[in-house]
């Protein structure tokens, strides 16, 4: 109201009076100031109530090896300061300085622990080291066989030291006249009372004679059991309205089987197009008929060999049966018109394939296991093949005269594989020695021999199509390639991996012309890789077990057999 008062027109300014200026007292802002100050004030470090019980605990580093003052035993043994990980067992929060636990150092001198050793490895009892702490040694208790323990006082072997008495010590007889030689003796005497001779008990005698037995009964089975080789015709009739068997290569189907050449161009499969049910057990190998692969040889774990048709009905003609054990390998002849089989019961045979008729059994004296066969693909010596041995020989057999006419004995382990190169002057040979040697045909001294330290076995060879370089399949998962014409070396640039074969001798092959490398491995998948870059181009599911074999059909452009140790042969396309 007093400023409105005040308050006058423009025309009134000249005759207003301002106010005279009240005088500054310092005593009344200084006391204004304080006060003001007592009512703000800021208590940047509080007063906390502090708990005694807690001041006094000095928390101890659980990682800290060294302290630098005595500490009470409630500061050893108070609880861990922080958090606890609530995902942790008790197992895992125990302190531990190794990974199953805590060690703590113990002193145990070591003529005390040596000399307690030898006396239970001897006498068979010592002091118990978990008992007895500042006991006298007398009324220690023993651990082990308390009656020897008895026996000796519980002595140890350095207290015995020089205590048994001379005539305990084993005497030799006398050495006799150094002039008489049938009687001198000399420092092989024998000891007084020596019994060389051992007998046995009676038990062991009945034990014995009952192995004698059950031996001599299994050797005269053996030999009185004769294993007759039949055969079973699945077909009506073997033969055309012409009069052609079923080994006469087919001309009405849509590719040239006749022809010479391979296919200009290869392509990878990509579809199942049939399944043989072949086996009732594993599939150990398959081969091709020779040149035209119209029909399928397949090798079977159930002791069998079987024939089937690759194109048009796709059937099984005939069932060949002489083997006693599973059959290992396979091999036509260049006409087909023969095979050879070997198998685990250590024979090798000869059969006609269009009869089914067995022409020729073949065993060494040893009766050593086959594990590969090859007949010598020259029109001249189509009576001659190879077999690769288990007692690391290979046998070059003469099927005229049943007899032995080459053994090539330098491998150092069982002969996995045998390969025909250079025009079939030379074949290649590997081993469970992990070496390939290459020989010349009929001459036993190998002219190259391979084995590096970083070389694995190498249980099958194949034959590129241009007859430059063989692909060995190596047991660490790799196929590694060697050439021929070059002194067989190690083509380092061509090294195809990406699949598992160790502990398998699966079958590797190539397309007809040369573009793909193709194998199976032990999940049972089919492997394909491009020649040129080594890159993989297609990998898929063939068999539920171990995929063990594979082979291209000669004149088609994607078609693939494959076969496995779940008893069945499929056809890729």
């Amino acid at each position: 109201m007093e400023a409105l008062a005040a308050y006058s027109s423009s025309d009134e300014e000249s005759s207003v009076r301002h106010p005279s200026p009240v005088a500054f007292d310092p005593e009344l802002s200084a006391s204004v100031l304080s006060n003001l100050k007592e009512r703000c004030k800021v208590q940047s470090a509080p007063e906390v109530p502090v708990k005694l019980e807690q001041a006094t605990v000095i928390r101890i580093d659980p990682t800290v090896k060294e302290l630098a003052f005595n500490p009470t035993y409630e500061q050893l043994f108070a609880p861990q300061v922080g958090p606890m990980n609530p995902f942790k067992s008790q197992q895992q929060l125990a302190q531990k300085n190794i990974l199953s636990g805590h060690v703590e150092p113990a002193h145990f001198d070591a003529f005390q622990f040596e000399n307690q050793r030898r006396t239970y490895h001897i006498h068979g009892y010592a002091i118990d080291p978990s008992v007895g702490e500042g006991m006298a040694p007398q009324s220690m208790p023993f651990i082990g066989d308390l009656e020897q323990a008895g026996e000796f006082d519980g002595a140890t072997v350095f207290e015995m030291k020089g205590s048994q008495k001379v005539g305990e010590k084993r005497l030799r007889e006398q050495p006799g006249d150094s002039d008489k030689v049938e009687e001198y003796k000399g420092p092989w005497r024998q000891y007084v009372g020596e019994v060389k001779v051992a007998k046995p008990t009676e038990a062991q005698k009945l034990i014995l004679d009952q192995m004698i037995r059950s031996k001599k009964r299994k050797e005269k089975e053996q030999k009185e059991e004769t294993i007759d080789e039949t055969t079973e015709l699945h077909i009506e009739d073997p033969h055309d309205y012409l009069g052609r068997s079923f080994l006469h290569i087919p001309q009405d189907v849509d590719v040239d089987l006749r022809a010479e050449d391979p296919p200009e161009k290869c392509y990878a499969p990509k579809k199942l197009l049939h399944t043989w049910n072949a086996h009732t057990k594993g599939v150990a190998a398959i081969r091709l008929f020779p040149k035209s692969g119209h029909l399928l040889l397949s090798a079977g774990m159930d002791s069998k060999i079987k024939l089937w048709e690759v194109y048009k009905d796709r059937r099984c003609i005939r069932t060949y049966t002489g083997h006693g054990k599973a059959v290992r390998d396979i091999c036509f002849n260049t006409d087909g018109s023969q095979f050879i089989s070997c198998s685990y019961d250590r024979y090798v045979k000869q059969w006609d394939t269009e009869t089914g008729k067995c022409l020729g059994r073949f065993t060494n004296e040893n009766k050593t296991t086959p594990y590969c066969i090859k007949l010598n693909p020259d029109a001249d010596k189509q009576h001659l093949f190879i077999v690769g041995c288990a007692d690391k020989k290979i046998y070059t057999w003469d099927m005229k005269s049943g007899e032995i006419v080459q053994e090539y004995d330098r491998h150092l382990g069982s002969v996995n594989s045998v390969t025909f190169v250079d025009e079939n002057r030379r074949f290649v040979s590997t081993s469970d020695d992990k070496s390939l040697r290459v020989w010349e045909w009929d001459i036993p001294v190998d002219m190259k021999y391979i084995a590096e330290p970083h070389m694995h076995s190498m249980p099958s060879v194949t034959l590129h199509p241009n007859g430059k370089w063989i692909a060995c399949q190596s047991m660490d998962n790799q196929i590694k390639v060697y050439g021929v014409h070059n002194n067989f070396r190690l083509n380092r640039k061509k090294t195809f991996r990406g699949h598992i074969v160790a502990g398998y001798a699966c079958q590797s092959d190539f397309s007809p012309d040369g573009s793909f490398v193709l194998s199976g491995d032990a999940d049972g998948k089919l492997t394909l890789w491009e020649w040129k870059t080594t890159r993989i181009f297609t990998r898929f599911k063939a068999h539920d077990k171990v995929c063990i074999g594979c082979q291209w059909l000669p004149h088609e452009t994607s078609k693939v057999v494959t076969c496995g140790w779940d008893g069945f042969i499929k056809l890729w396309d």
